[in-house]
């Protein structure tokens, strides 16, 4: 008798710690993220009326915090205005910029948009020049990202039609530089091995929903979640 119940308290120790064993392995398998987030305005989650709010980085956070992934560190760097020089510039001279790549797992980008527009506005008729430049410094970028951590995911955005308001004879001239613009960023990206993240699709067809100031090309926060949306459909594949 005292056998049998000896053999019986060791059966149920078992059964009662297996489940808390097995649960330990998952928490060490768990994968862990550091995500990092680089740009402009539209990284920060500038409004259309001036102010930062909830940015696409954001909910991509959110994401991942819902996913099955362990989310270690989150930072988002953009930075209102910035041209693809600048951002150049710190990816290969900022050190705190450098030690957040190095420890990164996945950084999301949007830069390029600024090179343009400022073309536009001091000379028109070479605003190509711009394109150039972003095409250029967004290859030194990403090639500078791998020498830091070649095994960071790198996901690249494709910016939304920002002349939606223009009137038609204005978009014949501005939508062939939108859309130069990202077949640039798709061709670095892709050359680089990276990961294109197109975005016109979901957001131009609606662009009075998620880009509602007539004077101002940013998303609200709708438009912000779509975005997120987009890179998720492509992140989610690496966090398997």
């Amino acid at each position: 008798m005292k056998k049998s119940v000896a053999a019986l308290l060791a059966a149920s120790t078992l059964f009662s710690f297996a489940p808390l064993t097995a649960y330990a392995d998952h928490q060490e398998e768990q994968k862990k993220v550091e995500y990092i987030a680089l740009g402009d305005s539209i990284a920060a989650g500038m409004t259309p009326y001036g102010d930062i709010n909830k940015s696409y980085p954001d909910f991509i956070q959110s994401y991942f915090k819902r996913s099955h992934v362990k989310l270690l560190d989150y930072d988002n760097l953009g930075v209102p205005g910035y041209t693809s020089e600048q951002l150049k510039e710190d990816v290969l001279n900022n050190p705190d910029v450098m030690k957040e790549i190095k420890e990164a797992t996945h950084i999301t980008i949007n830069i390029g948009a600024n090179d343009l527009f400022r073309k536009l506005m001091t000379d028109p008729a070479h605003a190509s020049d711009g394109i150039a430049a972003a095409s250029a410094n967004l290859e030194n970028i990403l090639q500078a990202i791998d020498k830091l951590n070649p095994n960071v995911h790198v996901y690249v955005m494709g910016y939304y039609n920002p002349f939606s308001y223009y009137d038609q004879d204005s978009q014949a001239f501005l939508d062939p530089l939108n859309n130069a613009l990202n077949s640039a960023i798709k061709e670095a990206a892709v050359s680089n091995g990276d990961s294109y993240v197109p975005t016109g699709g979901a957001i131009d067809p609606h662009f009075q929903k998620y880009m509602p100031n007539p004077e101002d090309n940013h998303l609200n926060i709708k438009g912000y979640k779509v975005i997120a949306k987009e890179f998720w459909r492509v992140i989610k594949k690496d966090v398997k």
